[in-house]
């Protein structure tokens, strides 16, 4: 009898330094004993933001300024690499991976400040290193706690579409692919841990899933292997009734409806990514939220039909960052479809509408973006 598959995601936080890694090793390798296991990692806390902004340096020829940034990202990892790892021979090993890694950060970097050109395409590669580089080190960690494992590239297991900077999944593929790769180290007792937040096309074309995609890739991985269950280890100890830094007697929900999550994470509850739960719902796959640092608190369980608390509110959350876009003036009125083409062009850059109102002359139509939406879908 085969033993159950649990796939693990590691957000930022809880793999932000050393310490944090051999914490997460430990979770792995607990988990290792009594399942097959799958973890699914995130770049150190603030690396992606920084790859960014070396990404931007380049962009306006300060080739300089994105160098400093890669090399300091070079020390951070290295610093992590020497508090892990306590044998030479492995260090080297690992450091030729972080080097490789880092070799083509800089030289994605030089083209865009020769060409005075950031296309997100290049900004997809150079944002994907930060997992590209967490992934070797929490390996090694999971190795040296007692585990078998091995560091893996979900460029070579999710397969999405070409849409940089917020690609889709393809899941037929990445069933596939997933299965040939992972199912037969996993039959091997080895634990794979595997680059979040980052696909590729079905042509090898490196692509992201977009911000906080580790969420994301973990329940592809999850619906494409058949897990028994999904674990989010975060830095919070699972969905709460509000914000704790708004409301500071703010509670864990035991449990909670894959309907409900999902609308939490869709109007800013960022303990989940938006599109976290899509693909678990069809194979019913439950998800656990849990707090990394604090491993032996239950968590947030989320399941298809949730449980019921009689009627009241279960929680309360809240969109920021948000722009107001205005379609109108007396032109508009009487013309057939304004909304309908309004939203064909919203599609087609990926920019989700979160929320719509029309005044009653049909003079304006509102739409309201996520800022970060805001600049391609004007």
């Amino acid at each position: 009898m085969k033993k159950r598959l649990q796939v693990m995601k590691f957000g930022g936080t809880s793999v932000g330094d050393a310490s944090c890694i051999q914490r997460a090793a430990k979770i792995i390798v607990d988990a290792a004993k009594e399942c097959r296991c799958v973890a699914v990692v995130s770049a150190m806390s603030g690396v992606t933001n920084r790859l960014i902004e070396a990404a931007n340096h380049a962009r306006t020829g300060k080739a300089a300024g994105a160098a400093a940034i890669l090399e300091a990202l070079r020390k951070q990892h290295e610093s992590a690499l020497m508090s892990l790892i306590q044998h030479e021979e492995d260090r080297q090993r690992i450091r030729a991976k972080l080097e490789e890694v880092l070799a083509e950060g800089r030289r994605l970097c030089e083209g865009t400040a020769l060409l005075r050109e950031l296309t997100p395409r290049t900004l997809d590669a150079v944002s994907s290193l930060g997992e590209r580089l967490s992934a070797p080190l929490v390996a090694a960690a999971v190795k040296e706690a007692g585990a078998a494992s091995e560091a893996s590239e979900a460029s070579e297991l999710i397969v999405t579409d070409a849409f940089h900077g917020g690609a889709e999944p393809q899941m037929e593929a990445t069933r596939k692919k997933s299965q040939a790769q992972l199912c037969p180290l996993l039959e091997k007792g080895i634990v794979p841990v595997v680059t979040g937040f980052i696909g590729a096309t079905a042509e090898g074309q490196l692509t992201t899933l977009g911000r906080g995609g580790s969420d994301f890739s973990a329940t592809i991985l999850g619906a494409a292997l058949d897990a028994d269950e999904v674990i989010i280890w975060t830095d919070v100890d699972g969905v709460l009734t509000a914000d704790p830094r708004l409301v500071p007697e703010a509670r864990t929900i035991p449990v909670i409806s894959y309907r409900e999550a999902a609308e939490l994470a869709y109007f800013g509850a960022k303990v989940l990514h938006p599109k976290t739960l899509n693909p678990v719902v069809q194979e019913a796959i439950p998800v656990w939220i849990r707090n990394s640092f604090a491993p032996d608190r239950p968590g947030t369980k989320i399941t298809p039909e949730g449980r019921s608390i009689g009627g009241g509110v279960k929680a309360l959350t809240a969109i920021r960052d948000v722009t107001l876009i205005s379609v109108g003036g007396p032109g508009i009125v009487g013309l057939p479809d304004v909304v309908g083409r309004t939203f064909s062009t919203t599609a087609e850059v990926r920019a989700n509408v979160l929320l719509i109102s029309q005044s009653s002359s049909q003079n304006d139509i509102c739409f309201i973006f996520a800022a970060a939406d805001a600049e391609r879908t004007v």
